[in-house]
This record gives C-alpha cells, sequence and structure tokens, in this order.
C-alpha cells in the first residue's frame, strides 16, 4: 500500500509539470499586455518597457518559463498585477470558505445521495424509485445558479430563516458559520447529489443480480443486511469512483455558487482574477484548483482497497 501511494505520488509529478507548462503558455498566449495593465492608460512607453524588464517580459520565453518556475518552487507565486499584494497571501485568504463549502458539500452528498441510490435500488419499478430518480434528473438538469437563486428567494427573502449573502468562518461564530453555509451548500450538492445517487442506484442492482446475493438470501441472510453488508459494499468502488471525478463539478461550482451568495473564497477570486488579468493570479488559481483535483483522484484510488479488499496493487 505505501509502494502504491509513493508510486502515485511520484506519477503527480509531470502531471503537475504539464499543468505548470500549460498554465504558463495560457497566460503568455492570452491577449493582453501585463505590462500595460500593470502601469496603467496614463503610463509612457519608457514607464511600460520598464514594467515589462521588471517582469521579465524582455526576455526569450523559456527563459520565462524557467524564471518563473524557479520562482514557483521556492513557494513565490508572484504579484498581483490589479491589487500589488502577493498572490501566496491572496490565496491563502481565501482558501478557507472554499475549503469550508467543498467539505460541507462532500459531506452532505454522501448523507443524502448514497441512502437515496440505495432507497431506490431497494424499490425498484415502484413509484418511489421513479420519483427519486425524477428528483435526480432535475437536480443535474438544474445549473447552480438557478438552484442558489431560487433557495434565496424561498428561504432568505420569503421564510427569513438565512441570510441572502455573507460568509463566517466557524471559528468566528458556530451559529453564523451554519447559517450563512447552509443555502450555498444546498445548491451546490444539487447536482452532486444527482449524479452519485443514479450511480449508487445502478451499481447496487447490478450487484443484486450476482449469485453470492441470492446465495445469502437463500441462506435467510435479512434483506436490510444484503444491501448494506453485501450489496452496498461490494457496488462501493464505482461509487467512490464517482465521488472522485465528481469533484469537478465541486471545483466549477464552487466558481458559481461563491459568486452568487457572495462568499469571498478561491471562486470570487476566480472571476475577480479573470475580469481584470490579473495573470500571476491565474496561473496560481489554476495551478493550485488542478493539484486539489489530482490528489483527490490519488485518494480514490486509494480507497479503493479500503471497500474492496479483492483490488490488490
Amino acid at each position: 500500500m505505501l509502494t502504491y501511494i509513493a508510486r502515485r505520488l511520484i506519477m503527480t509529478v509531470p502531471i503537475l509539470g504539464i499543468v505548470a507548462v500549460f498554465a504558463f503558455l495560457l497566460m503568455r498566449l492570452a491577449p493582453g499586455d501585463p505590462a500595460v495593465i500593470m502601469a496603467g492608460d496614463t503610463a509612457s512607453p519608457e514607464q511600460i518597457a520598464e514594467i515589462r524588464r521588471g517582469l521579465g517580459l524582455d526576455q526569450p520565453l523559456l527563459a520565462q518559463f524557467f524564471r518563473w518556475l524557479t520562482l514557483l518552487l521556492q513557494g513565490d507565486l508572484g504579484v498581483s498585477l490589479h491589487s500589488h499584494k502577493p498572490v501566496a497571501e491572496m490565496v491563502a485568504g481565501r482558501i478557507g470558505p472554499t475549503l469550508s463549502l467543498a467539505t460541507t458539500t462532500m459531506i452532505f452528498t454522501i448523507m443524502v445521495a448514497i441512502p437515496m441510490g440505495t432507497y431506490a435500488a431497494w424499490a425498484r419499478g415502484r413509484a418511489s424509485d421513479r420519483l427519486v430518480m425524477a428528483l435526480a434528473v432535475l437536480g443535474f438538469s438544474t445549473p447552480v445558479f438557478v438552484t442558489g437563486y431560487v433557495l434565496i428567494y424561498i428561504f432568505s427573502l420569503k421564510a427569513g430563516w438565512f441570510p441572502v449573502q455573507g460568509y463566517a468562518s466557524l471559528a468566528s461564530d458556530p451559529l453564523r458559520f451554519v447559517q450563512t453555509i447552509t443555502l450555498p451548500t444546498l445548491a451546490l450538492s444539487t447536482v452532486y447529489i444527482a449524479l452519485v445517487a443514479r450511480i449508487a442506484r445502478s451499481s447496487i442492482l447490478e450487484v443484486l443480480g450476482e449469485d453470492y446475493i441470492r446465495t445469502a438470501r437463500a441462506k435467510g441472510v435479512p434483506e436490510r443486511r444484503v444491501f448494506l453488508r453485501h450489496a452496498l459494499r461490494n457496488a462501493s468502488v464505482p461509487i467512490v469512483t464517482v465521488i472522485g471525478s465528481g469533484a469537478a463539478f465541486l471545483i466549477g461550482g464552487v466558481v458559481v455558487t461563491e459568486s452568487v451568495f457572495n462568499i469571498p473564497g478561491l471562486g470570487r477570486l476566480v472571476v475577480e482574477a479573470v475580469l481584470a488579468r490579473d495573470y500571476p493570479l491565474i496561473q496560481a488559481l489554476l495551478l493550485l484548483l488542478s493539484a486539489i483535483y489530482i490528489f483527490i483522484n490519488l485518494a480514490v484510488d486509494v480507497l479503493y482497497t479500503v471497500f474492496d479488499p479483492r483490488i490488490r496493487y
């Protein structure tokens, strides 16, 4: 197990290297001159040229890449072109709300989607099964921002149960944290729940057709134990896979959700960086989000051996 984890960690290095090259080239080939943006509209050509020299933009592309990569390996993500603050400091100040939202969404999704999928598999062909799958299709088809605005209208503007926008950290005010994180979590988890529930249902139904399930039932094993001990455990690998691959929905949905609910996280920071053409900040966020996605998939691969002892690496 440890050997496999170490090997997979080593394999992430070239993947992150490819992402770094892509991020560097994407920013260099994009329209617009960072020096002009940084200097402002009133800057003289001499001032722009001086900024270009300071940023190293007057050097060959390969020299620029190695200079940027060297600073990156030293933990220097550069300076924001818009706010003139260190990019690492800006990212560190925004990562807390995003991690909180992603964690609550993941936990809520697992708590709701797996029981939904299991129940739909148990009630296959019944009205309750069709209802669960209809809700899943509706949830998967509805954009996150639409769900967010509907939740705001019902539970904030009409009922007054939750604040419309804003965020409070768990450490500063636990009650306020619950109030501000509930609606964003519900909005972001809608698509995720629908995806996981559908996969859980189909995986469990496939397992229920296996010979050992029929043998367990023939031996008089209670139906509840058949589902929880045998069917769900053996159907866990596809479910864990879709939870990990669904992290792409989670990362993309964070950007929209944080904009709708005015949460000062990485999603809002992505929007602000793109609108301002803040190249160093965009590069740092692209690398960070890519690394998170890569390590989530690494964790999924490791969990395979936990849920299914037959898998060995």
